[in-house]
């Protein structure tokens, strides 16, 4: 990508907005943080504002509070994790505009960091305003988005205040969108992704995009149902997107990319962690049950395409990963991925990502991304929102 970085503008001694994606998770029923690899993942950039002695006001989204102040999702549950990662204090303000902003930054000194309070507590936020996103840029000189996991989303704080400030790209995102745009545009052959989760409807436009650039597709998941049906295959009780069976059948029947398809598959006769379960082919799912995971055949048969391959692209589960029974498949194929040291290979983020994070292997891919939605929105070769308003290079 051709996007100026904080690395290529003064910054020095400038009071820069700082979109983060801090959108943490926490465990059930409590506000401790579970997985704080956003916050890690925006450390760099923040450092590198401090050691330029800008005074730094990080602005982001925290759950989905729909505009309304909802306890739970304040920026506190931040704040302390964040401080103590960067071994600094951190002034949490309790607003993201107006007044309370402005007093704090006059004794914010150079070199310090401000934390706002959730910017999705304004309904203004999603609803991208233009008096919000100037109301949010105000005080700041520069704005700096570091937020990949949340730049397909035309906010206030992701879009619109790109027309307010000089705006450039922080470290995370450069390195998102260095690593997403060599697998779209210059990509070691054999490339092969890896699609699987609940639905086609997410990925339809990304599946289409790659029936163009990737040698090899593979379907998994809840996705191969809509797939297999559309190849005439009887799949029971699973879901499927009939919108999409069409397009579907497109994809098979294209001939520049090969799109693969389970051979067996784990069914069971209910959608629950104890439900009855057996391993069948293709051609004999039975009419009461619903496909829950790929079978055995078929994970051997994506390994060997895997490990044949240069490059390979994943996201999204092979199977219904929560639950044991149907989470071997996933596993697997995960790990062969890991195993693979040979090839480019890239997580897209979201429950993929949070699986090889949950399976300690997350430091053996070559890139794990921040984002879900994004990365299958940069996938589909669509420009991102919070991406095209940003600077280019000269």
């Amino acid at each position: 990508m051709n996007k100026k970085t904080v690395r290529e503008i003064n910054v020095n001694f400038k009071t820069v907005l700082l979109r983060a994606d801090l959108n943490v998770t926490f465990h059930p029923g409590s506000t401790e943080i579970s997985d704080d690899t956003r916050i890690r993942e925006s450390l760099p950039t923040i450092q590198y504002l401090v050691k330029h002695n800008c005074k730094v006001l990080i602005c982001s989204h925290l759950g989905r509070p729909n505009g309304s102040i909802v306890e739970d999702l304040s920026m506190k549950h931040i704040s302390k994790r964040l401080s103590n990662l960067l071994d600094m204090p951190i002034r949490l303000i309790p607003d993201c505009v107006g007044e309370t902003v402005t007093e704090t930054l006059k004794s914010l000194g150079h070199g310090n960091v401000a934390l706002l309070e959730n910017v999705r507590f304004y309904v203004e936020e999603e609803e991208n305003n233009h008096e919000f996103a100037q109301a949010l840029s105000a005080p700041a000189d520069i704005y700096v988005n570091d937020a990949f996991g949340a730049s397909h989303r035309p906010h206030a704080s992701i879009k619109r205040i790109t027309d307010m400030l000089p705006s450039v790209a922080g470290l995370l995102m450069d390195k998102e969108l260095q690593v997403l745009d060599t697998l779209l545009s210059f990509p070691t052959h054999p490339f092969t992704a890896i699609l699987g989760g609940a639905k086609v409807s997410d990925k339809i436009e990304t599946l289409k995009n790659l029936t163009e650039l990737a040698d090899t597709i593979i379907i998994g998941g809840g996705a191969a149902a809509t797939f297999l049906k559309s190849a005439g295959y009887s799949i029971g009780k699973s879901p499927i997107e009939e919108a999409h069976i069409s397009s579907a059948a497109d994809m098979i029947n294209n001939r520049q990319s090969s799109i693969i398809l389970p051979v067996d598959v784990i069914v069971a006769d209910s959608f629950s962690n104890d439900a009855i379960y057996q391993t069948v082919n293709i051609t004999d799912i039975p009419n009461n049950s619903r496909i829950m995971d790929i079978g055995p055949d078929t994970a051997t048969m994506f390994k060997e395409v895997i490990r044949s391959s240069k490059t390979v692209v994943w996201n999204g589960p092979m199977g219904v990963f929560e639950w044991e029974p149907f989470s071997k498949g996933t596993i697997s194929i995960a790990e062969c991925i890991a195993d693979h040291t040979k090839a480019m290979t890239v997580i897209g983020g979201g429950s993929t990502a949070d699986i090889v994070k949950y399976l300690n292997l997350a430091n053996r891919m070559t890139h794990v991304s921040t984002g879900g939605g994004a990365t299958l929105e940069f996938l589909s070769g669509e420009t991102l929102p919070g991406v095209v308003g940003l600077l280019n290079q000269n």
